[in-house]
This record gives C-alpha cells, structure tokens and sequence, in this order.
C-alpha cells in the first residue's frame, strides 16, 4: 500500500501567505493612524497648554503691578512693566542698610514673601506717611541684598521677629540701598521689591514664535539682557488681530482703547489673547486637520480705577 502524505500544496500556503499579508497590512495602517492620532492629540494639548501659560504668566504680573510702576506700553504684542517679585516690611534702618524679618514656613504668617530673591539693579519701594507729603512710595534701587543673621536684621526686640528664633539660627535679610530712606519711613512699614521685565512674542531660531521675557535695568532708558522663552510655540506675529499668536490690548477706566506709546498712568485694563496650533495635523474622521487653541482674558490694573 502507498504511504499517505500529510502537508499543504504550494497554492494553499501562497493563499494563506496573502491572506496574512492583508491582515497585517490591515493591522499595521490601522495602527500607524492611531499612532499618528495620538501624536496629534498630544500636539493639541501642547498647544492648549501653552496657550494657558500666556495668559496665567501675563495675568499675575499686569494684575501685580500699580499703574505707576508700569514701564511702557510697546506694541500691540510687547510691554515692558515692573512685576512684584516679594514684599516685606521694614524692621530696621542703619543709613543705606534696611534690615528685614526673614521668611516663615506655613502655617504661621511670614512677613516677607518672595517669588524670585531681588538683586542688584531691581527696586525697592517704600511706604512713607507724614503730613507734609502724604502717603506715598519712596523708590530706591537696590545695591546688595542678602541672607543674614536675624540678629543682625531684625532681632526680638523689634517685635517684628518671633522670641528665641534668632537663637534658633533663623536668618534675615539685609538689603543694601543706593540712597537713604527719608525720615518718614519707619519700623514696621512694608516693603515691595519689583523687577522691570519685558514680555514679547518672538521668532525664535527654530522657525517657531514664542512668548518671550527679558529682564531691564530699574532706572533710566531701558538696556535688556538677552531673550529667554517662557512658554510656546504660538503663531507667528501678524498684524491681523484675528490670527496674531499674542495679542495685547489696552484701556482705560472707562473701556476707551489706549494706542501704543500711550501714557501708561491712564491704563486700567489689558486684554490678552494668545493663539496656538498643533505641529501635527490631527487624523478625524474624513480626513485630517490643522488644530489648534486660543484664549483671551481681561486683565485688570491694580490702583487701575481713576
């Protein structure tokens, strides 16, 4: 009798082979869109984040700062401001020299507060009150500031620093101004510290436009350090207000529109929009597209109202 032989023709594994073919190739596109679809999404949430960066960063410095302390309105998507970066409260004056309460950790309040350290170049502001001039900010620029021993700064008896803390090895501050304070600044006044900053949006090397800062000298015609990117990319700059990547928009207390260059003691409102797009065009049903987010937000002055 013949052998039986068990196995497949040549035909059945060429139709098996193109059927795995069809598959995978199924498999593999429907793959490679997901994979571009996530790719996209991710782009988009970029995008929205970055637009949510523009506005919570431009809104704390234009809402800190007082109309007086506001540097110059440059264009329709730059402005140059001084923005708060601390507080504090004067604890003891020797000449140029201000001692000050160091900082507390939570739960118990602290009576200076910083967001960045100042440094040579910012200004300090301080509160004064007497009957001849009234209540104002002397402004004085800043020389020297540093950490020292609370007992140098502002000790117990003062009673602007808590018992035993000095002892316990907490620090102070000493700042070191280029002028003496005027008689009518006394213990216990407060204290701001303000940093003259430039926001732009900018074309960056990469092609892609950003929102920029650069850090100004206090005093005096304005000489910036070099261009740092804080959040991005946006659209380019148009002078379309409708596609523009930022848009900055000043009023005045009564909702009249302020041109560029305006006197920056009349500003009490600022609009901003910020506009950006995903990189890469998202896979929808029926095609693909461009997407993208905007937001726009308005910023009220501090001392803004006439």
């Amino acid at each position: 009798m013949r052998a039986l032989r068990c196995g497949f023709t040549l035909i059945e594994l060429v139709v098996v082979l193109v059927i795995l073919g069809v598959i995978g190739g199924a498999i593999g596109l429907t793959l490679l869109r997901q994979q571009r679809f996530y790719r996209g999404a991710t782009e988009l949430l970029y995008a929205r984040e970055g637009v949510r960066d523009a506005i919570d960063l431009l809104s704390i410095d234009i809402r800190g700062m007082a109309t007086a302390d506001t540097a110059r309105l440059l264009a329709d998507s730059a402005i140059e401001m001084f923005a708060s970066v601390g507080s504090s409260v004067v604890c003891q004056i020797a000449g140029t020299e201000v001692g000050l309460p160091g900082e507390i950790p939570p739960p118990r309040n602290t009576l200076s507060a910083f967001v960045t350290q100042p440094d040579t170049g910012d200004l300090a502001l301080f509160y004064s009150d007497s009957i001849e001039t009234g209540s104002q900010w002397e402004r004085h620029r800043i020389v020297a500031f540093s950490a020292r021993s609370l007992a140098a700064t502002c000790p117990a008896s003062t009673g602007l620093s808590e018992a035993g803390a000095a002892e316990a090895g907490a620090a102070g501050f000493l700042v070191t101004l280029s002028t003496p304070l005027s008689s009518h600044v006394v213990r216990g006044a407060p204290v701001r510290f303000i940093r003259r900053g430039r926001y732009s949006l900018y074309r960056a090397g990469d092609g892609d436009s950003y929102l920029g800062y650069r850090r100004c000298n206090a005093l005096g015609e304005p000489v910036c350090s070099s261009i740092q990117p804080l959040s991005g990319p946006y659209r380019a700059y148009s002078r379309n207000a409708g596609s523009t990547g930022l848009l900055l928009e000043y009023f005045d207390a009564h909702g009249e529109r302020l041109g560029v260059g305006a006197s920056p003691s009349t500003l009490a409102r600022v609009d901003v929009t910020a506009r950006a797009e995903s990189r890469q065009r998202v896979i929808v049903e029926g095609g693909s597209r461009s997407s993208g987010d905007s937001a726009t937000v308005a910023v009220w002055v501090r001392n803004g109202w006439p």
